[in-house]
């Protein structure tokens, strides 16, 4: 993709999570693979735990013994 001048792009970063950034973009990742999303905001995965790298796809929240206990129990 090439760059425009039109204005800067927006980057949001967030300490617990992905960085956010204003699309559409195009991603070089360390192995030469180059990743393109064509959405308005892509979240970018910097803690390595997605499947879906570079893209984020949540890995990174913090699991709670309800995660892994099975579901919630509802209204009874």
């Amino acid at each position: 993709m090439p760059n425009t001048p039109e204005r800067p792009r927006r980057i949001s970063v967030d300490d617990e999570g992905p960085l956010l950034v204003e699309g559409p973009v195009e991603v070089t990742c360390a192995d030469g693979r180059v990743a393109v999303s064509n959405r308005f905001v892509v979240a970018i995965c910097t803690c390595r735990r997605s499947r879906m790298y570079p893209w984020c796809d949540t890995s990174h929240r913090h699991r709670t013994s309800r995660d892994t206990d099975g579901p919630a129990p509802g209204p009874r």
